[in-house]
């Protein structure tokens, strides 16, 4: 099941929030694959936040990328990360 459609091609300028959604179906629909693998989902989860902070760090450095987290804990308690996502 492919959730990312209509990808654009290559030489397209896309704006940053329709790669932000074709990005989430991406990765939804590779999280729903490796959950169907028998992958748990909290191995998923902590995977996922190690590769994107890893390419945050790669792309970043470390030190912007220790102060782009500095809030996660109060965004977190905030209930910005609470939302209800899809399990396929």
């Amino acid at each position: 099941m492919t959730t990312a459609t209509q990808t654009p091609t290559a030489h397209e300028a896309v704006p940053d929030h329709e790669q932000k959604r074709l990005a989430l179906g991406y990765l939804q629909d590779a999280w729903a694959e490796a959950h169907h693998e028998g992958i748990d989902g909290d191995c998923l989860a902590q995977t996922a936040l190690f590769l994107a902070l890893a390419e945050l760090i790669s792309t970043y450095g470390e030190e912007a990328t220790a102060r782009y987290t500095e809030n996660f804990a109060l965004r977190i308690r905030n209930g910005e990360f609470s939302v209800e996502l899809s399990r396929q």
